[in-house]
């Protein structure tokens, strides 16, 4: 199938034939769904704290954190396009010299354009967007309220002008206070003094693509000084981009390995699932995860942080039986009484089915049986009220072996054709906010590797276009689905303030998002 030419191209990338010849494989075979068991909710599979056991966790957390190496992994490669996409319609479909802005926005209903010029004074950018507007255009004060709008949304897009449609979403102005923008990163940077440090250092990771690289690291280097000198703080700041071995091949429609138009394999970025190369060469005791879009301004942040450190208790809390649990295993003297505990942990803890057949084992098989199931990486996931969002959810999920257990699973792995797994959706009540706590290390301190425990039948297939052609294209198991698929999992609700993602620019306009 390949030429010598080809197996340079997939070797040069790190990739070897076999992983290819799966990947395609993969793709014929179509993709795999999860076999939805039921809904995960409150007191079946998520857990609720009041206010009194909220504060005794939080304190925990605090008190422990001085002794951890901590750090925030923030995914932060996505670009920023698609937060204008109605924008870019705007331009294409509105001429401000036949029609008033008024008439154009009534005659296509367009609600999005419309909310978006009437709170355009509210958006954190406005001010430089006016500012270049007047200095660039001749006569822009004599112009109708349309052509201004069309010179707005151009200076913002435009290579020549701001160009926001290029800059990573991270490097946006998100948020304003008095007269200064501050950034999606900035705003990371700061939150991280929050939660996620310890001992006067926060230790942030954020995930860029290689063309942007140097943009952040400009960002740092214009807010890091007066960052640490307000906050007391030292930014300990890393960047990583998604590894080249972790990109896919694609199919055409006729299943044959699709290329380009010089001939050389299409690779392709294999989604978030990707980055778990990028969290295992990480070495620390927990790490916490969120969006770069998932940020409020600074009033609204200490309450919010407050139920990521409400997460991190429960996994210290959880990680700390665990531990006491290995080593008693590692002495072998153990009780049934012991034996038993340790059962009820597994099962109403850390949610994890049993064998059936345990109590015929014997003690040597019993100690293997729990150590292997106790040993892994663990994950404290928030969990928000679904008031309709897209995207995943909590659920118990039936496994090839019949296990059941815990996941966070994606609409794209649900097979809506069956009407018993459409009714375990239609039931659900809660919501993936992509909000996690993860504790990565074993008992003995020693890091786990994270690769070991990827369900790999969890794989994303889509039909995707390529230079107007469709193609089937990979994606790896999503980060915080089948890549953390063997992990023990505990999903805690927390309110729906803690979800404040910025998909479209108008959704800076929330009150999230606005300074009081």
């Amino acid at each position: 199938m390949f030429v010598d030419k080809d197996i340079q191209q997939i070797y040069k990338k790190g990739i070897t034939i076999e992983q290819i010849k799966a990947q395609i494989t993969r793709l014929k075979d179509g993709m795999t769904h999860s076999k939805l068991v039921g809904a995960a909710t409150i007191g079946k599979g998520i857990e609720a704290y009041d206010d009194e056991e909220t504060k005794a966790l939080i304190q925990y957390y605090e008190t422990h954190k001085k002794d951890l190496s901590i750090l925030k992994f923030v995914p932060a490669s996505g670009a920023a396009t698609r937060m204008f996409k109605f924008l870019f319609l705007f331009l294409k479909n509105y001429n401000p010299s036949k029609e008033n802005i008024n008439d154009f926005i009534n005659r296509q209903n367009n609600t999005l354009i419309e909310t978006f010029i009437l709170n355009f004074e509210k958006f954190p950018f406005y001010k430089e967007v006016l500012s270049k507007a007047k200095t660039s255009i001749s006569g822009f004060e004599d112009l109708s309220e349309g052509e201004k709008y069309v010179h707005f949304v151009k200076i913002m897009l435009d290579e020549e002008g701001l160009n926001y449609s290029f800059l990573p979403k991270g490097l946006l102005p998100f948020h304003q206070y008095e007269d200064e923008n501050v950034t999606a990163f900035q705003e990371h940077l700061l939150e991280s003094t929050l939660y996620a440090s310890s001992n006067g250092n926060s230790n942030l990771h954020f995930t860029v693509s290689e063309k942007h690289h140097s943009l952040f690291n400009d960002e740092l280097s214009k807010v890091k000084p007066f960052l640490e000198a307000e906050t007391g703080t030292k930014f300990n700041v890393t960047f990583s981009y998604q590894k080249e071995e972790t990109e896919t091949i694609a199919l055409t429609a006729k299943d044959e390995v699709f290329r380009n138009e010089d001939d050389s394999i299409l690779f392709r970025p294999a989604g978030h699932g990707a980055l778990l190369e990028n969290l295992n060469d990480l070495d620390h005791d927990i790490i916490f995860i969120k969006n770069i879009d998932n940020i409020v301004v600074a009033d609204k942040n200490i309450e919010v942080s407050n139920y990521k450190k409400l997460l991190a208790g429960v996994l210290l809390e959880a990680q700390e039986k665990v531990f006491d649990y290995l080593r008693k295993l590692d002495s072998g003297n153990l009780t049934e009484a012991d034996f038993n505990l340790m059962i009820l942990f597994l099962r109403y803890r850390l949610n994890v089915p049993m064998n059936v057949e345990f109590d015929t084992f014997s003690t040597l098989e019993k100690i293997a049986y729990l150590k292997d199931k106790f040993n892994r990486p663990i994950r404290v996931c928030g969990m928000v009220k679904n008031e309709g969002e897209p995207g995943g959810g909590p659920f118990w999920v039936k496994g090839k072996d019949g296990d059941v257990s815990l996941q966070i699973v994606e609409f794209a792995q649900i097979d809506f054709s069956k009407t018993g797994q459409q009714g375990i959706v239609y039931k659900a009540t809660h919501f993936n906010p992509t909000d996690l706590v993860c504790g990565v290390k074993n008992y003995k301190g020693e890091k786990f590797n994270l690769k070991e425990f990827v369900d790999h039948d969890a794989a994303f297939i889509t039909i995707k276009t390529h230079n107007g052609i469709d193609i089937k294209a990979l994606e790896l198991p999503g980060l915080w689905n089948g890549s953390m698929a063997y992990w023990n999992s505990i999903f805690v609700a927390v309110p729906l303030e803690t979800f404040n993602p910025v998909k479209m620019v108008n959704d800076l306009l929330k009150p999230a998002h606005q300074v009081s």
